[in-house]
């Protein structure tokens, strides 16, 4: 397999990668028996975990509908993970046929999927790129074509922020992105945190031996990352209760996942 510039690629399926870990606890074929048992060991650490990777997909759907309720054409989807059907330009083309989606991710098992699945017309792509170097994503020819950052753009950074270490600048990572969008944008985020379970080392211990760390993050740390942006109503909260169309499931108030949407008005 090979990068979009040719350059051939090692796929690590000896270690758990939080995309497939991620595809395995929402019901999916895209994985390992090292991811499977990964995302065991996750739930029995923490045992939401079950319903929350299911709230923060539903979230997920919700706020496709919003921006593109909201007049958003582009979508920029940044740590896109294994595809999962209902996908996010499947959600949008449904309302909006001409919306145009880009996908990002830096795995390549990603990309071979999603390549398989997306169509040939135009309007939606994958590409290899790394979060940690946003204006990687930014330039890269393959996003230039589907995305056209002189108009409004919904960037999509959901459960992916928490696998970037604070050594990597997560807040300045967002930013090079936000300067990017111009005004009318949104920034669809959420992260996982530790703030509704007395200790979570053990759940961030599962992916101490996978390919990206998990750093859990406070509610203050969660909500910097829109600074530059207004957060629509109701502002950050726990992902079932961002908008919900039905009644929160049983347990949904110890799901430790954020997630928010917000407007960049400047």
């Amino acid at each position: 397999m090979t990068q979009d510039g040719g350059q051939a690629v090692h796929i690590d399926t000896s270690k758990p990668h939080p995309a497939r870990i991620y595809d395995y606890l929402l019901g999916g074929k895209d994985n390992y028996e090292v991811d499977q048992l990964a995302g065991d060991q996750l739930a029995e650490a923490a045992p939401e975990v079950w319903i929350s990777v299911r709230a923060n997909r539903a979230f997920l759907h919700r706020a496709v509908r919003y921006v593109i309720g909201s007049g958003v054409r582009q979508i920029l989807d940044i740590g896109t993970g294994l595809p999962t059907s209902p996908n996010v330009h499947e959600v949008a083309q449904e309302l909006a046929a001409d919306t145009r989606v880009a996908y990002v991710d830096n795995d390549p098992i990603v990309k071979a999927h999603a390549d398989a699945l997306l169509s040939r017309s135009g309007t939606t792509g994958i590409v290899l790129a790394d979060l940690r170097n946003p204006q990687s994503v930014i330039d890269h020819p393959e996003v230039r074509r589907i995305i056209d950052f002189e108009q409004p753009v919904a960037l999509f950074l959901v459960a992916i922020l928490h696998f970037i270490r604070d050594a990597d600048e997560p807040e300045r990572i967002v930013a090079t992105l936000r300067d990017a969008l111009p005004a009318g944008s949104f920034l669809v985020l959420s992260h996982a945190t530790g703030d509704f379970a007395d200790d979570r080392s053990d759940a961030e211990a599962v992916y101490n031996s996978a390919t990206a760390t998990m750093n859990l993050r406070s509610r203050d740390r969660v909500e910097r990352f829109f600074d530059g942006f207004e957060l629509v109503e109701p502002g950050l909260t726990q992902v079932p209760f961002w908008r919900p169309e039905t009644t929160p499931p049983p347990g949904s108030e110890a799901i430790g996942f954020y997630g928010g949407v917000a407007r960049r008005n400047a």
